[in-house]
């Protein structure tokens, strides 16, 4: 048995056995099936649905065995092995997978157009269905039970309430389909992974899914997965399925999706913060909130009026020279360095990969040390300009007393967007577009 990279809300563990190869999909320990941070399907309802999609032409691996509670190793079920890759950085401009590439669009477009297109009379009492305005409610809910007071996403849930399609058709929908979850081979897409979020819905969410920023995996400019625009995907979408996808909609679903995973952010790290599952990488995952931050600004800066979205005077704050006593900032370079030069060579497999994962929490400790202080005084000096403390603004702009129309709002946003943002992930792709947007050429 070998531990697959990955895998924060499903284990995945791979092996041989009779000459072939296969993957076990496994709820993590110290979690139950109805632990409401993961809130997906159970794995038997996955496996039925795979089996399904399957006669319906679906490219997905094959169902071949069920843990039984008598096997007495967790809830889940076993697969075969689809070949090729999964993970995006060795996908996405890689010359190897340059043809396969070039028919993701036509490919993505055609699998959920399949799916969607799969009866789901038999399926109504095992899968979940809410209308746009019962996701954002129970997204709110758990953003406000975690304690969450983040500005623009006060916002969004604001903008998602007033912005809401009605949507009360049903269909079956993948939930998480991303590159990440889909192997790719150098001839293209060769099977559709990870059904756990599979509920009913509205197809554009898929859609949209696809195109969330935090899955163009460094490609930020290619809106459809890092791989191609989104027109190109709901062209091909629309020839596949005999639908057109009305863009006001898919707006929503692309805000809608963004918020989400924000949400999903939070709550992985909720989930190591009461004991459920203490990985590492849950709470690295739950820093990642603020690459939705600026997410959010760069969508909501598409429809706003050009005029206060002026340029912004900002930059990291210069390194300092430290004498006397060792500082925070330097024992925390030195856990990295050593990390990296003494622990990681000498791993393989998952073991390297939390390694790395260790990596970015000490770098994310690093910068909040050494430039925190100085981000914390220019936010409150900013707040205390637009005549708000922090829990007013997030009130004002999540009931729609405050817009973030007025200029002096809306470079707070931004700037708090990209403060944090710097601090947690500065090698993030959209940390690069939001400052040759914003900064001053």
């Amino acid at each position: 048995m070998r531990r697959l990279s990955g895998g924060a809300s499903m284990e995945s563990w791979g092996f041989a056995y009779g000459g072939e190869d296969f993957v076990l999909r496994r709820l993590p320990a110290g979690l139950s099936a109805d632990d409401d941070g993961l809130r997906g399907v159970p794995l038997a309802t996955q496996a039925d649905i795979i089996e399904l999609a399957r006669t319906t032409g679906v490219t997905a691996p094959e169902v071949r065995g069920r843990l039984a509670p008598e096997d007495d190793i967790g809830e889940g079920f076993i697969m075969a092995k689809a070949e090729g890759e999964t993970l995006p950085h060795k996908i996405l401009g890689n010359p190897d997978f340059a043809e396969a590439e070039r028919k993701l669009t036509r490919q993505c477009a055609g699998e959920l157009a399949a799916i969607h297109q799969i009866p789901v009379q038999s399926l109504a009492a095992s899968l979940e269905y809410f209308s746009p305005a019962e996701l954002i409610r129970v997204q709110k809910d758990k953003y406000d039970e975690i304690g969450s007071q983040i500005p623009i996403y006060e916002y969004a849930f604001h903008w998602l309430n007033e912005n809401a399609p009605d949507a009360t058709d049903k269909y079956l929908v993948h939930g998480d389909f991303r590159m990440g979850n889909l192997m790719i081979d150098q001839e293209g897409l060769s099977a559709v992974l990870d059904w756990e979020l599979v509920r009913l819905g509205d197809p554009v969410q898929d859609l949209a899914y696809l195109c969330t920023p935090s899955w163009r995996f460094g490609h930020y400019e290619k809106v459809a997965g890092g791989f191609d625009s989104a027109e190109a995907l709901l062209q091909a979408y629309a020839e596949a399925s005999g639908r057109e996808v009305d863009p006001d909609r898919f707006r929503f679903w692309l805000v809608y999706s963004t918020l989400w995973w924000g949400v999903a952010c939070m709550v992985m790290g909720q989930i190591w913060r009461s004991h459920g599952d203490r990985s590492l990488e849950r709470t690295v995952i739950g820093r990642r909130v603020s690459e939705v931050e600026i997410d959010l600004a760069l969508l909501f800066e598409e429809i706003l009026p050009a005029e206060i979205c002026t340029p912004l005077d900002w930059a990291v704050p210069e390194d300092q020279t430290v004498t006397g006593e060792t500082g925070y900032g330097e024992l925390l370079t030195a856990l990295g360095e050593w990390n990296a030069e003494h622990v990681q060579p000498g791993l393989q497999g998952h073991d390297k990969f939390q390694s790395r994962v260790a990596g970015n929490a000490l770098g994310i400790a690093r910068r909040q040390a050494e430039w925190g202080p100085d981000f914390r005084d220019a936010a409150k000096a900013r707040l205390t300009a637009i005549g708000y403390d922090h829990g007013q603004l997030c009130s004002g702009l999540s009931n729609g007393e405050i817009a973030i129309t007025q200029s002096a709002v809306w470079d707070h946003l931004r700037l708090s967007a990209l403060e944090r943002l710097s601090i947690d992930q500065p090698k993030y792709a959209g940390l690069k577009v939001a400052l040759n947007k914003w900064r001053p050429s």
